[in-house]
């Protein structure tokens, strides 16, 4: 199976042979993997004028595809995502590889487990998160095709099988105790810890927008309106949407993601990182259990 980045590089390049408009800018990352065009631009190890020659490329008219690891992409020029795209409200497709810690082994500059939060700081963002190199196709296709902002979170981390991809929440599970909601490539883990917990097992690879109208239809078919967020980024990024959602219901809420309490300064693998975070099976299915008081099969 193809992994998530190469999904997109071929994506991308399909698009670009008969859209004019489509022009990729990466910052060394990746330039093993496209094929060199004109419209490949590798502008080298200056993550501040990726995104702007990006913003550039968009006020001429292009749509500008910004490719490297998440923190290159995100956190060091947050400043130009913040004005050369936002303040000056012009589109293009941020396309990231490595999530929270795909390769533990570069250590923490490699990781980047607030990006989806610093998002949250901006507004017109959308942003997308894939479980499965299947569902990364048609989401470049639709960015692609856009002219708004959009931010593609890949990993290396991935589900056994692709589900279709919607704007909002995917209900594979209906039950009645309450509502778990697994983000992207953490759908895998949410099924097994909550085997044989009576839940709503909502998926989403849409996360912003949030699909507030999706999550209360769920609660309100569920004797309990307890919620339990699993998100493979900072621990709580979405907990202050899922509680607006909810303002007008009594519930109880709880986040996973990667703890916020914790500097994990050794590099280990990435399985050791999902542990100590609690986003192991068996750790969301101890947060399964003290959610909603039953035994969860992988406990």
């Amino acid at each position: 199976m193809m992994s998530m980045r190469q999904v997109f590089v071929d994506t991308v390049e399909d698009v670009m042979r008969h859209d004019p408009r489509v022009a990729v800018v990466i910052a060394e990352i990746s330039r093993d993997v496209f094929t060199p065009q004109e419209r490949l631009i590798n502008v080298g190890i200056r993550e501040q004028a990726l995104v702007s020659v990006g913003s550039g490329l968009a006020l001429s008219g292009m749509r500008p595809v910004v490719h490297t690891y998440a923190p290159f992409l995100v956190e060091r020029p947050f400043e130009q995502i913040k004005l050369d795209f936002g303040h000056q409200d012009v589109g293009g497709v941020l396309v990231s590889i490595g999530g929270s810690y795909d390769d533990p082994v570069w250590g923490r500059t490699h990781q980047a487990p607030g990006d989806v939060a610093l998002f949250d700081t901006l507004p017109g963002w959308t942003v997308r998160v894939p479980g499965h190199p299947d569902e990364v196709g048609p989401i470049v296709r639709d960015a692609l095709a856009r002219d708004d902002r959009i931010y593609i979170r890949l990993s290396l981390r991935e589900n056994e099988s692709p589900h279709p991809v919607v704007e909002g929440f995917t209900e594979l599970r209906r039950g009645r105790q309450g509502v778990v909601v697994a983000v992207g490539p953490m759908l895998d883990k949410v099924l097994e810890a909550t085997r044989d917990v009576d839940v709503t097992v909502l998926y989403a690879t849409t996360v912003r927008p949030f699909d507030a109208a999706g999550l209360q239809a769920a609660v309100d078919r569920a004797d309990q309106a307890d919620v339990l967020l699993v998100e493979p980024y900072l621990e709580g990024t979405s907990a202050h949407l899922a509680a607006e959602a909810l303002a007008d219901v009594p519930h109880r809420l709880r986040s996973l993601g990667v703890r916020r309490d914790a500097e994990l300064r050794a590099y280990g693998t990435a399985e050791d990182h999902d542990s100590a975070h609690d986003l192991d099976v068996l750790g969301i299915a101890a947060a399964v259990r003290r959610m909603f008081g039953h035994p969860a099969a992988a406990a």
